[in-house]
């Protein structure tokens, strides 16, 4: 009997990590073009209209944020407060953190990292690039480290403007798609109410 149970546990989970993972064709054409364009628009401004030396606008964060806000649209992660909030967030507390403890990147990094997750979950805009993020103000280059709290506006806020933008807009252009999700205790209440 309990290896007929586990056999049958184990189809159950093939089957839900198969379906959970299932993802349509037209899903990842949304995801390419969204995240194609995002990422463009911050490369463009970062290679092609600003000096490199001037501004700094394309951090690795953002390629991880990519994948939540164009690819998995309905994660709670990949929504705008957290998109937004996430990384501002982070980007405080990187810089701060890199202020305070400049000369020791072995406690400023995983301070800026722990740190972030903390307030993350405080202000209830997690979003787990948003480690990166601060991670990238501790340990970026001169250059990052220059901008002090002027990384937290650019790059971080007006990068994570750019691909929010772009995610409202393609992530809405076809009915199957729907960006920002709607809370699911939104979605109860309308059914429950009365017609």
């Amino acid at each position: 009997m309990p290896i007929r149970k586990i056999k049958r546990t184990y189809r159950k989970t093939r089957y839900v990590l198969y379906k959970e993972t299932l993802v349509d064709f037209r899903e990842h054409f949304w995801a390419f073009i969204g995240s194609f364009v995002g990422m463009g628009l911050i490369a463009y401004l970062q290679y092609g209209k600003m000096n490199e030396s001037d501004f700094v606008f394309l951090i690795g964060s953002f390629g991880a944020s990519c994948v939540l806000v164009y690819g998995v649209i309905q994660s709670p992660l990949a929504q705008p407060r957290n998109l937004i909030g996430g990384h501002v967030v982070s980007a405080l507390i990187g810089v701060s953190v890199q202020k305070l403890v400049p000369d020791l990147l072995w406690i400023a990094a995983p301070l800026a990292v722990s740190l972030s997750i903390v307030f993350m979950q405080i202000t209830k805009t997690l979003h787990p690039p948003g480690g990166a993020t601060a991670l990238i103000a501790v340990t970026g280059g001169a250059q990052i480290k220059e901008l002090g709290y002027i990384y937290v506006i650019s790059p971080v806020l007006s990068g994570a403007l750019i691909l929010l933008i772009v995610a409202l807009i393609f992530n809405n252009l076809t009915p199957k798609r729907k960006y920002p999700a709607v809370p699911i205790l939104r979605k109860r209440k309308r059914k429950k109410l009365p017609n």
